[in-house]
């Protein structure tokens, strides 16, 4: 069983070949922020009608992302104390919600483990049970997707603790026409997409989209 709160290290932003304006410079000039340093661009993975970061080049942005929030295609075991029949597994579905007996359709989208528990707790409040303690775990992250220059490109399991090496493996290595040093992250974040250029030891999350580049020579 997977206990639900992950962080990811950060990465280094990249930099534009041109010039970027005055203020632009002026801004830095500072060194850039801890975390992740990510230049945001407009995702070509991202679902239609989702909103998308965009970013001026040689922008820094911090996205230090805290605490795993779920969406859909986690599977979470919820144990209600004293209720056999409300214990179970459930799915995130593709409406970010989970369905349980007696109080229906629970929200479940971009929240913690907890904050989820405490969803529930308190609808089950509602004339169903007097005192509930509720705990939920989850027992199997949303899956990745890998594209691009690999052998085997899809969707696969996520596992804890992964990174893009990790995945590139699982999907059968590179094609001999892939760049290698680095691969391009799209990531959903505070509801927006998140694209980042980041190298092979870059830890992954559930749910993200890696695009193995062709190499130019």
């Amino acid at each position: 069983m997977v206990a639900a709160c992950a962080t990811a290290p950060g990465s280094r932003g990249f930099f534009a070949a041109a010039p970027p304006p005055a203020q632009t410079q002026a801004r830095l000039q500072a060194p850039p922020p801890q975390g992740i340093d990510a230049v945001l661009y407009g995702s070509p993975v991202a679902p239609l009608g989702a909103p998308v970061a965009i970013a001026a080049p040689m922008a820094y942005a911090a996205t230090d992302e805290g605490p795993y929030t779920l969406d859909s295609g986690d599977r979470l075991r919820i144990v209600v104390f004293g209720q056999d029949g409300l214990t179970n597994s459930y799915f995130v579905d593709a409406g970010g919600n989970i369905d349980m007996p007696l109080i229906g359709s629970v929200p479940a989208r971009a929240v913690t483990t907890n904050q989820l528990a405490g969803r529930i707790a308190e609808k089950l409040r509602q004339g169903y049970v007097r005192e509930p303690h509720v705990a939920v775990e989850i027992e199997a992250y949303r899956p990745f997707f890998i594209l691009g220059e690999v052998t085997q490109p899809g969707q696969y399991p996520y596992v804890a603790n992964m990174s893009v090496e990790t995945a590139v493996a699982i999907a059968g290595g590179f094609t001999p026409r892939a760049f290698r040093k680095t691969v391009t992250i799209s990531r959903p974040l505070n509801g927006l997409v998140t694209r980042m250029t980041v190298p092979t030891t870059f830890p992954l999350r559930p749910g993200d989209t890696v695009n193995v580049q062709e190499r130019w020579f």
